[in-house]
């Protein structure tokens, strides 16, 4: 079982987070996300984490890294992480903020075919 909300503290700092998204976050979630037909939610908890942006019904989280991810302590985090989400069953997809900037229109199909295929994946289920 996925672990609740925990402590008023996470709450805060989910709520804080999606108050000061990165330029990248905002361009991803105002541009694509927030319109997408399938409900994403940004900054979720999910357990001792937070994501940036999570879809229930693709069992899908988009997680967009700045620089600090591929140091090797971010790497460390970020491995430890998707362990932890996988063990639920959620596929992780990592973004750099520099394929966000660059590639937009990419990024924006190649989530849209994650998401479908995660959706018909449930549904044989």
């Amino acid at each position: 079982m996925m672990q609740p909300k925990q402590n008023k503290e996470i709450v805060s700092t989910a709520r804080m987070l999606r108050k000061n998204m990165t330029r990248e976050e905002r361009h991803l979630w105002y541009d694509f996300l927030n319109t997408y037909p399938i409900r994403f939610r940004r900054q979720k908890i999910l357990g001792k984490y937070i994501v940036d942006f999570y879809c229930a019904e693709a069992k899908l989280v988009v997680e967009l890294d700045g620089s600090q991810h591929y140091t090797e302590e971010g790497l460390r985090n970020d491995n430890e992480r998707t362990a932890f989400l996988r063990g639920y069953d959620l596929e992780v997809l990592r973004i750099s903020n520099e394929e966000i900037n660059r590639n937009f229109d990419n990024i924006c199909e190649y989530i849209d075919h994650v998401v479908e295929r995660r959706v018909a994946k449930m549904k044989c289920k």
